[in-house]
């Protein structure tokens, strides 16, 4: 018998992403990306803290593979933090494709995190960009609020939830990856890569039923 997943004060929702470029049509469609609103919102209507991310990319960004001469979308390049994968220009700031998805409901959000601002570095985690070091604040705000279980659901599951639940891992959190309100884009393993390190650093995996 499975049981219900029991919320407290003390557990954050987070959504990350889950704007119309990482769903079908967008211009870095994460393959079913679309298909994880519903469950996010059944889900977000549990918790009394919700937190969404949302990628906000300047149109000159370092990771846009339009931006470096030559090169497609996928490949990579080796910049001072380590090797960052090039990709389509995508969410970038204030257009339709960084928008959320018209039918999440972020209504209950009480903090919108962006990420991905600066020109020079990209930022899949909620709480590091990619250099590890530079800090989004939302590590802050979740220890001044005391919330100390994250939750974590959206795109793309083997990177920006990856690397948010990584971190808030390694941060000293509770974290649980609620796997079928994320959708992954698999690069060369990376969604076995993701279940892999999720083992190692004891990041839970739990499924939507156990909210329901």
């Amino acid at each position: 018998m499975r049981l219900a997943m029991k919320i407290s004060d003390h557990d954050v929702l987070l959504a990350i992403d889950v704007q119309n470029d990482f769903c079908t049509g967008g211009a870095l469609a994460v393959p079913g990306g679309e298909k994880v609103v519903p469950a996010i919102n059944r889900i977000a209507q549990k918790f009394a803290n919700v937190v969404l991310t949302q990628d906000w990319h300047p149109r000159d960004h370092v990771s846009f593979a339009t931006n470096h001469a030559g090169k497609q979308p996928f490949q990579t390049i080796e910049l001072d933090y380590g090797t960052q994968v090039l990709w389509p220009a995508h969410c970038v700031q204030g257009t339709s494709g960084a928008e959320f998805h018209r039918d999440l409901d972020v209504v209950r959000a009480s903090l919108v995190v962006r990420k991905g601002f600066r020109r020079g570095i990209d930022s899949y985690s909620a709480l590091f960009e990619n250099d590890h070091k530079t800090a989004t604040g939302l590590l802050g705000y979740l220890r001044e609020r005391e919330l100390k279980t994250v939750f974590v659901a959206g795109l793309a599951l083997d990177f920006c939830v990856r690397f948010s639940a990584e971190d808030a891992r390694k941060a000293g959190l509770e974290v649980a990856v609620i796997e079928d309100a994320c959708r992954g884009i698999d690069l060369d393993g990376s969604v076995a890569a993701a279940h892999r390190s999720f083992r190692e650093l004891g990041v839970s995996v739990v499924s939507l039923e156990a909210f329901l």
